[in-house]
This record gives structure tokens, sequence and C-alpha cells, in this order.
């Protein structure tokens, strides 16, 4: 149970440091000139996701994790978006959209598999990882790295942030970020 409490805990505390450090990143970038604004600002956001996290209704009470079976997916459609970005030319949304709109159409193949219902959820949030810039992401090896962790922290928040809109851009943007900074600190 404290191993479940613990994992719980460990997503919620980096989703939420990723939060306040895009914020911060965001606010510093647009407003160099007024310190001030930017604390404040940043302060007030700060606490209003805290007391989001922490008195909403956001988690189920059971400790459940999706399956490797689906998780999977998740770098199978980074790397299919990714592949439709750059090598077919045809741009990231319209990439993620295709890699979306083809995955929904999965559960039909056999709407009694509650296996291929999970997947559509898994290979999008993977399209979410494939739909990084280049500059970003410019290999297909970053990609399958970014894919693998965002099908980890997929796995491990399965009754994390529920009813809460962004959640499968959240967990890529997070794979993607840790990739990033891996990359950076080793070069």
């Amino acid at each position: 149970m404290k191993r479940h409490k613990a994992i719980r805990f460990f997503m919620v505390i980096t989703v939420f440091i990723m939060q306040i450090t895009f914020l911060l990143m965001t606010l510093k970038e647009n407003y160099e000139s007024n310190n001030f604004l930017i604390v404040t600002s940043v302060l007030l956001i700060a606490l209003t996701i805290f007391f989001g996290y922490r008195y909403l209704d956001l988690h189920h009470e059971d400790h459940s994790y999706e399956k490797i079976s689906v998780v999977i997916w998740v770098p199978i459609g980074a790397l299919i978006c990714y592949s439709l970005n750059v090598y077919g030319d045809l741009g990231s949304v319209l990439a993620a959209g295709i890699t979306g709109t083809t995955a929904s159409f999965i559960p039909a193949l056999n709407k009694k598999s509650d296996y291929l219902k999970k997947l559509p959820a898994a290979i999008y949030c993977g399209a979410f990882v494939g739909m990084s810039s280049v500059e970003i992401s410019p290999s297909v090896g970053f990609i399958v790295t970014a894919g693998v962790l965002t099908g980890v922290f997929f796995m491990l928040s399965k009754n994390l942030f529920l009813g809460i809109g962004g959640k499968l851009g959240s967990i890529a943007f997070l794979g993607v970020v840790v990739i990033y900074l891996l990359n950076w600190l080793s070069i």
C-alpha cells in the first residue's frame, strides 16, 4: 500500500513541478522587465494548482496500473505520428490527427474486446510525443525513448487526474521534457 501511495505522490509531484517550471519559463520569457508581476503570477498559479490537486477529487482510491500490453502502444503511436510528421511532411497537427483518428477505429475490429478498447488512448498519447518539433526531438531514437518513458507515465497514472482535460498531452509533454533534459545534461 505504501508503494502505491509513493508512486501516486511521485506522479502528482512530477506533473506539478513540470507545470510550475513551464509556467515560470513562459512568464519569464514574456515579462522580463517586471519581476514582481512574474513572482506574483507564479505564486497565484502555483497555489491554484496546489489546492486543485489537494482538494479536488482527481484520483480513484484504488491503485491499479495500465497493463504493459497496452502501454507498448504509446511508443508505437509516437513513431507513427513522428513518421507522418517528419518523413510524410504532413506537419505535427495533421499527423497527430491522422494517428488519433485511425486509432479510434481499432475497437471496431472486435467490439467485444476490452483490450482493443484501451488502445486508442495509448496510441493517441504517443501521438502527442510524435508531434514534437524536429529541433526538440531530432531522431527516431529520441522519439522511441520519449515514447517509452511516456508509456511508463501512462501506466502509472491510470487512476490519476481523472476528468481533467489534457491528461494525455501532459503525460507526453512530461516524457519529452525529461528525455530532452537528460540529453541536454549528457552533452
